[in-house]
């Protein structure tokens, strides 16, 4: 009996961490966003452009950036092609909560921060708490986020 409630716990774990490994952490998202800045500060127009044509180098596991100009508008999206252009300082979450005039207003005042608000994960299409990580660059703001899983 021991033995099968052992490896009944082994496989548990195992599968925990499978599932674990499959979704990126605040450390990538911190990573992330110091790349984008980074390539920003090199090639600002090229950057964007590989960022919204979904370059496998700015996605790591279900962690992409966004770029916004610091009006709100949608520089590049790396998920969702069809936001950049727009205007999303009034975009608001399942709560209400504009996240985006917040995103904009912490630059600001902060310059580097992690923001919480919530958003529907493209994996279970169920809206999660998020956290992103942001940072300001010059005129824009590059962030990517983490759900909370």
């Amino acid at each position: 009996m021991k033995k099968i409630a052992i490896s009944a716990l082994l496989a548990m774990t195992f599968s925990f961490n499978l599932y674990a490994d499959d979704f990126a952490d605040k450390g990538d998202a911190e990573t992330l966003v110091g790349h984008v800045v980074k390539a920003i500060g090199a090639d600002k127009a090229g950057t964007l452009k590989s960022i919204t044509a979904k370059d496998k180098k700015w996605i790591n596991k279900d962690l992409y950036p966004v770029v916004y100009g610091m009006d709100g508008k949608c520089l590049a999206h790396g998920q969702n092609e069809k936001q950049v252009g727009k205007d999303l300082i009034d975009l608001a979450d399942a709560d209400g909560k504009e996240f985006i005039k917040e995103r904009v207003d912490l630059a600001k005042s902060k310059g580097k921060f992690w923001q919480d608000y919530k958003f529907t994960d493209p994996v279970t299409k169920k809206v999660l708490p998020k956290s992103a990580f942001c940072e300001k660059t010059g005129d824009v703001i590059v962030c990517a986020g983490v759900y909370k899983r």
